[in-house]
């Protein structure tokens, strides 16, 4: 078995960074290249600042709780969302929610 490099965090106690009002993130996993593993904590009614686009890779996201929004269309809890390089949307939630989202080349 071979265990280097592995890394192991809770999210929960992961320092969290508002990144815009009501919108929370936390790094779980920097990578090479800007790949980077992360916890978004999105309050009731909160909006995304600016559009937010995909130009450097393709984003993906898990669903952990809620409903989130990407100004189109709504996905509850369970929901994986692949938004491939060159596309945009603008993170949103009308009842709150908490996502997973995995970006391989930052």
């Amino acid at each position: 078995m071979n265990l280097d490099g592995v890394v192991s965090v809770r999210w929960e106690e992961t320092p969290a960074t508002e990144i815009c009002p009501g919108i929370r993130k936390r790094v779980l996993w920097t990578g090479p290249g800007g790949a980077e593993a992360q916890m978004l904590e999105i309050e009731p009614g909160a909006v995304f600042h600016k559009l937010d686009v995909h130009a450097a890779g393709p984003e993906e996201i898990f669903v952990i709780s809620g409903t989130f929004g990407d100004g189109v269309h709504e996905y509850p809890a369970g929901s994986f969302i692949h938004n491939p390089a060159g596309s945009s949307h603008v993170p949103q939630s009308r009842d709150g929610c908490v996502i997973f989202i995995f970006a391989p080349n930052g």
